[in-house]
């Protein structure tokens, strides 16, 4: 049997920045269309579901975060 390679904490780390980045990109895209939304319909609350849903993916990220990596102080 072969042995697993085992990742440094830089190695884990930098993988995580690249996978919870198209977080961050996907929570403000949503956030932008959200505010496109309000303007174009001159209405807010159609857009303001689009902006709510983007702050619940970046607060999801943040929970991700905090959850993997402990911070120190």
């Amino acid at each position: 049997m072969a042995k697993k390679k085992r990742m440094s904490k830089d190695q884990e780390f930098q993988i995580m920045k690249l996978v919870l980045d198209k977080f961050l990109w996907l929570g403000f895209i949503v956030m932008g269309w959200g505010m496109y939304t309000s303007i174009r319909d001159a209405a807010i609350l159609p857009g303001l579901w689009y902006m709510l849903a983007g702050a619940i993916l970046l607060f999801l990220f943040l929970i991700i975060i905090v959850k993997e990596y402990e911070i120190l102080r």
